[in-house]
This record gives structure tokens, sequence and C-alpha cells, in this order.
């Protein structure tokens, strides 16, 4: 990889890097219009035709749309077949349902809208990233293949993602962006287990049949359970208990009920020691009577990691601190890099600028940062590519 320092001192890198102050304000429009349409997980298609029309009007080359609704488009490289391509990849999915209020509302430099920072910000700078490399004539060594992806949130288990590394295999290097993140560098990925824990009994009239087994008590006994099992702060293990249903009405005793399960760590080794607690308390379960508890595996997200000191870390690294950011955080998270990462693949999540309230309603961009992190990612890229 080439150095940061050198890839700066390049005249048609610096007139790129002083724009970026005056573009923010049409990045911020663009992850507006990319907000504006509805991207649940597996509901990605009207945002995916948006994002593959602008791909298109940037000058993207062999711009395509995948069976899953990723769509990619390649910026050509100079010397491509002596140098890995970099896929630049934002995922295009959103948690919130297709009926949800996306109104926007503007506080000087934040911009409150659900999902504009997870991830119609990190969509909205990779289309940057290749408009500016086409307006200042900048041409990297290697492929750049630019994606917006599906499946990254919910229960799309990386589907997109998986696709794309089948695509373009362990010889290419993957850049991650989120919109939010900014001055964290994410190269370990944790372990995610998910599961479904269905709950049948015999139910019946609230009135007439009480005492018999209801299917929602014994799943609240079951959460109860898993509530109290002991895991460790580090490395971090988690545990999350996310969606809960079940009954009929209010006077029946519910002959069905189910819930969605979620565990994650650090550590393979302590994930599978809390996929094994889960496992034995719904076998507690099981063994009563009139009882039957099914837990079905629903997503796995894979762990994996890139040394600290790997080329692209530290590039990383070199890159935030050339644009001003000092404060820099070595993070595991579960993101899209995940799947490169566990394969033993050259990949990092990096972030645009600083967000917050992920996955709520009120959920925020600040774009006080975002000119900078654009800086760093544009700065990354070339390195990672060369020029």
């Amino acid at each position: 990889m080439i150095p940061i320092e050198t890839i700066a001192q390049n005249g048609r890198v610096q007139a790129a890097l002083s724009y970026f102050p005056q573009a923010v304000s049409e990045i911020v429009e663009q992850a507006i219009a990319i907000q504006q349409i509805p991207a649940p997980t597996f509901e990605e298609a009207e945002r995916a035709a948006y994002l593959e029309r602008r791909f298109a009007e940037i000058g993207l080359q062999d711009v395509s749309q995948d069976d899953l609704h990723n769509v990619y488009g390649r910026f050509p490289g100079s010397q491509p077949g002596s140098h890995s391509p970099v896929i630049i990849s934002a995922h295009s999915d959103t948690v919130f349902p297709a009926a949800t209020d996306l109104t926007v509302k503007r506080e000087n430099n934040l911009i409150y809208g659900p999902g504009i920072g997870d991830n119609s910000t990190g969509v909205a700078g990779i289309i940057s990233l290749a408009e500016v490399l086409q307006r200042y004539e900048i041409r990297p060594l290697a492929d750049l293949w630019f994606v917006a992806n599906v499946g990254e949130e919910g229960l799309g288990d990386l589907r997109g993602m998986r696709a794309i590394v089948q695509r373009f295999g362990g010889k290419a290097i993957y850049l991650v962006i989120e919109g939010g993140l900014y001055g964290q560098i994410s190269h370990k990925a944790i372990g995610v287990k998910r599961y479904e824990v269905h709950i049948q009994t015999a139910g019946g009239h609230s009135w007439g049949n009480f005492g018999q087994r209801s299917a929602i008590h014994e799943l609240g006994a079951l959460i109860a359970a898993i509530s109290k099992l002991k895991v460790p702060a580090r490395p971090k293990t988690t545990f999350n208990v996310g969606v809960i249903e079940g009954g009929t009405s209010i006077n029946t005793i519910a002959q069905s009920a189910k819930m969605l399960l979620d565990l994650r760590s650090e550590d393979p080794e302590q994930l599978a020691i809390l996929v094994a607690e889960a496992e034995k308390l719904v076998a507690l379960h099981q063994g009563q009577a009139d009882v039957t508890v099914q837990m079905t595996q629903i997503g796995d997200r894979p762990a994996g990691q890139l040394r600290r000191d790997a080329p692209l870390v530290k590039q990383a690294v070199a890159a935030l601190h050339h644009v001003g950011c000092h404060k820099i955080s070595y993070i595991a998270s579960s993101t899209d890099a995940n799947v490169p990462l566990s394969l033993g693949y050259t990949a990092v999540c990096i972030g645009l600028t600083e967000s917050g309230n992920a996955h709520r309603l009120d959920e925020y961009m600040d774009s006080t940062y975002l000119s900078t992190g654009m800086s760093q990612l544009l700065l990354l890229t070339l390195s990672a590519a060369g020029i």
C-alpha cells in the first residue's frame, strides 16, 4: 500500500481534498434523497433502482444489479490486471418498516430522520467519492468497485455482502463504509448467533381452563432465566431478546408464543459457551409436561479480525491523522466486514461522520466532520488501490 503522505502530495488529490468542505451540503442532500426511499431489509428494490440510476449518472461503468438488489458500479483503474480490486461498499437497507414516517428535521449541522446516519450517509459518501474521482481525473491503478449492498440489518444475515465476497474473492480489498463511526476503525468482527424460540402449550380459556400452561407465561419464564445468565465484560459478550410475539386475546391462555434471541461475543469460544447455556435453558423448559419448545437458528454473522498492525489498518489510522483526527478508537463490531474478515480477507470498516440514536425514529447525523471523513476515505481508497 502507498503511504498516506505520499498520496496526499499528489496535486489532483490535494485539489479533491480542498473540494470536500464545499461538497458537504451536496452530500447531505444526496443522503436525504436516499433516506426518503423506504428500504427495509428484504425490501430494498425501490432504493436499489434509484441507486442504479445514480451510479450510471455519475459515470461508473458496468453498472448492474444482482438478484438480491446489490448495486454495482466500476471505476476503472489504469492497471487493473496487476492490482487487486478495491471494493467500496455501503449497505442500503434500514431497520425501519416501509410505512415509517421519514420526515427530516434540520437543526444547524444536525439532520434528524430514520436511517439518515445508518446508512444513507454512507451510501451518499461512496457516490460522492466516485464523483470526486471523476471531477479531478484521479485514476487509481486498481479497479474500484462501488457497491450499495442489501441485507446488513435485522435478519438479512449479511446476505448482500456474502454475495459480494463470493463474486470478488480473497484477492480484493474491502472497505466497508458507515455513515457514523467517524474516528473509529472496526478491524475486528464480533460473532453473532440468532435464534427463534417457539413455545407451544395446550392453552385454553382464561377462566374455564385456569391453571393450564400458557405459552406466553412459559416464554416469560424462559426470558427471565436468560436475563440471569452471567457473561464476561471482557471479552464483551451479550444477549438480547429483541422481539416477542404470541397469544390470541386477553382472555385466552396462549397456545403459542415466540421470541427472537440475539447472542454476541468478541470471542468465538465465549459465544459458543453462551449458546450452550441458552440451549440448556431451552432444554429445561422442553422437559416440562405439556410444553413444546423449538429453538431454530435464523442468523449467523461470523467472527474474524485483521491485525491492528496490518497495512490496511495502519493506513486507515494514517488517513485519520492526516485529516486532523487524533482520537482514534479501534472497535469490535458487527458490520458487513464480518464476512471478508471471517474468511481471512483484507477488510476494514470506517465511518464518515458522527451520528446518534441509531435504529430510533429520532436518529440523527451530524455533518460537522463529513468533509474530513470523506477526505480520509479518499486517502485510504487510493492507498489501497494505488495511484
